[in-house]
């Protein structure tokens, strides 16, 4: 079985960087548009056969649980932990191959999650693909077997993705997928989003806001 697993913060502590510009009611908002366009897009991805949020946030898991994923609420402390463990969790559901997709990341394309499946496949069904962020970090990660390395997100969570893929003598391959590159952190993602064709609840939202609206 392949799980696409999402990690969500807390809805006050998300966005934090855009937190001069919208009142954290507004980023509530956006932190759960983001998650929708996330889910609907791994929903759409034939390799995926659960697609789980988890999350410290019970109004979180109860968005998953309406977009059709399954809610995991974790109190871990920090998003490592988190995803450590979901991971767990799931591979003792019977997860061979685990997808860590962050959901911050709402131009996310299915075609393009899909490639990662097919770069998997081009691996021989074992090892590591990851498409990184623009800022050098991590937006998905797929592992076959699910504890192929450990997980390093975070700040230069690409070299220390790369790293420990070297160091585990695993096959690895890196895709730049434009769909995975913005995550929305600052005033110029919310431009690019609303210049995209993709993420369709995240741009009604941030037009609505008047957030990345060209003067």
């Amino acid at each position: 079985m392949s799980a696409a697993l999402v990690p969500v913060k807390a809805l006050a502590a998300g966005k934090s960087r855009l937190a001069g510009r919208l009142p954290r009611g507004a980023l509530e908002r956006l932190a759960l548009a983001m998650l929708g366009d996330v889910v609907g897009a791994l929903r759409q991805v034939a390799e995926i056969e659960r697609v789980v949020v988890v999350t410290p946030d019970p109004r979180v898991a109860e968005e998953a649980a309406a977009l059709g994923a399954e809610p995991m609420l974790r109190d871990d402390a920090g998003l490592n932990p988190a995803l450590d463990a979901g991971a767990r969790a799931l591979a003792a559901a019977g997860a061979r191959s685990l997808l860590v997709v962050l959901g911050d990341v709402p131009a996310v394309r299915p075609t393009d999650v899909a490639l990662l499946f097919e770069a998997l496949r081009g691996l021989g069904g074992r090892g590591v693909v990851l498409a990184p962020s623009r800022d050098g970090g991590t937006s998905a990660l797929l592992r076959a077997p699910w504890d192929a390395i450990p997980n390093r997100f975070g700040k230069h969570s690409a070299a220390a993705h790369r790293e420990a893929t070297l160091l585990a003598g695993l096959p690895y391959s890196e895709l730049p997928l434009a769909s995975l590159a913005v995550d929305l952190d600052r005033i110029e993602d919310a431009e690019a989003l609303i210049a995209s064709p993709d993420a369709p609840r995240t741009r009604a939202l941030l037009e609505e806001l008047g957030l990345g609206r060209q003067p």
